[in-house]
């Protein structure tokens, strides 16, 4: 490796994006593509990024299988970052086993990284908690000898969403602060602005608690304590009711739910047949057939919740009665509609297509569409590009796990 690539290398670790390209470009060798790359993708131009990387990746040769391999590493997390999570994952999975293969754990954990991050995107939590647990133990095992500090922050970062995701404040907490160490060990300025910007989001706003007098905005602290307690709680963003650690899941049962939380608002009081129509089947003309279908839901209802509560009949409608006396506390999302999925996908900070969306929430690209539409009307989201390269971003940016840093993709030898 000459001494141009070694400088460029350096830069890059340091986060010195624009300093690693003044060294190399003018160079169109795989090595200097590769670099060139990087850079461009800690800029933020993931276009150019992952076509300079394919082109390193072909001009390295046969014997050159390390290199190819942290090149395909590379161009992995420029797509995570673009939010095109449709490829199929063996590529990354081969060149993990390569560099596995060639002793370059630093860049095999990266890559393992990136997978496990594809996972958390994905919403498939428990894949990703399987991907973080076995890397943890390979990060245990080496006790962080060798490895960069900022891979080690990165995947501290990825264990700290997952904690949150599953409602783990504590641990996502601790994870947070060894996030904290690790930046403060590379030294990279965008990572230590990453870090605290996860440490700031626990201190907003994770939902909110309905109640007759009005509502109030929960942290996520107050929401794993809420969801803890004696109350039993009709939860709007997981789709389920219960009590403590009795959980009676609904998603998959809309009207159910429907039934559920038009009860627990209306509680203590009962709610109106004709109400509770109107609200579950979406009708404001109902005749005997909705209310003998509406009879049916409530026994339905009343059979699921027999541990927890009664659903008692009264003479203007029904009225959920639960057992030992406990409070009834509706746990509502932060923002209601069809669109508060999408909003929380995007206020991660990146930008997504639409494809991405779609994939994301298991549902149709049209239907993606149509609520990104009805969101840029109200002003709650923004878009890039034309067409195909169009992106969809939620002003203001904030979350965390968004940028790139590409830590380790080629180490200086």
């Amino acid at each position: 490796m000459d001494s141009l690539i070694t400088a460029s290398a350096r830069a890059l670790a340091a986060g010195d994006a624009l300093g690693a390209l003044q060294r190399v470009a003018l160079r169109d060798d795989p090595p200097a593509l590769a670099l060139r790359g990087i850079a461009m993708a800690q800029l933020g131009e993931h276009p150019r990024a992952r076509e300079l990387l394919r082109r390193a990746a072909r001009g390295f040769g046969a014997h050159e299988a390390l290199a190819r391999a942290r090149c395909v590493v590379a161009e992995a997390e420029v797509a995570l970052a673009m939010r095109d999570l449709g490829g199929s994952p063996r590529a990354l999975a081969a060149a993990s086993a390569t560099l596995q293969a060639h002793a370059d754990h630093a860049n095999a954990l990266q890559a393992q990284l990136i997978a496990a991050r594809r996972l958390l995107l994905l919403g498939r939590l428990g894949e990703a908690a399987a991907a973080l647990a076995r890397l943890d133990a390979l990060l245990a095992r080496s006790d962080g000898r060798g490895l960069p500090p900022t891979l080690v922050a990165v995947a501290e970062l990825a264990g700290a969403e997952l904690a949150l995701r599953s409602l783990r404040v504590g641990a996502a907490q601790e994870a947070l602060a060894r996030a904290h160490e690790a930046a403060g060990r590379a030294g990279v300025p965008a990572l230590l602005a990453e870090v605290a910007q996860a440490r700031a989001e626990l201190g907003k706003p994770a939902a909110r608690r309905l109640a007759a007098g009005g509502e109030q905005a929960l942290r996520l602290d107050e929401v794993s304590a809420l969801l803890a307690s004696d109350a039993l709680v009709v939860d709007a963003c997981r789709r389920g009711l219960g009590v403590g650690a009795a959980w009676r899941p609904l998603a998959r049962r809309p009207v159910l739910f429907a039934l559920a939380r038009a009860l627990a608002e209306a509680w203590p009081g009962d709610a109106d047949r004709d109400a509770l129509i109107a609200c579950v089947f979406r009708t404001r003309r109902p005749d005997e057939t909705h209310r003998a279908r509406l009879r049916v839901e409530i026994g339905r209802l009343r059979k699921l919740v027999a541990s927890l509560a009664h659903v008692e009949a009264t003479a203007r409608g029904f009225a959920l009665r639960p057992l030992g006396g406990r409070v009834v506390t509706v746990l509502a999302p932060p923002i209601d509609g069809d669109q508060a999925s999408l909003v929380a996908l995007l206020s991660d900070g990146s930008a997504w297509s639409t494809s991405a969306l779609a994939l994301a929430l298991g549902a149709s690209q049209r239907t993606v569409q149509r609520a990104l539409a009805e969101l840029e009307a109200a002003g709650r989201v923004r878009s890039i590009g034309q067409a195909r390269a169009r992106r969809w971003l939620a002003p203001p940016l904030a979350g965390f796990t968004t940028i790139l840093l590409l830590p380790a993709a080629l180490p200086i030898e």
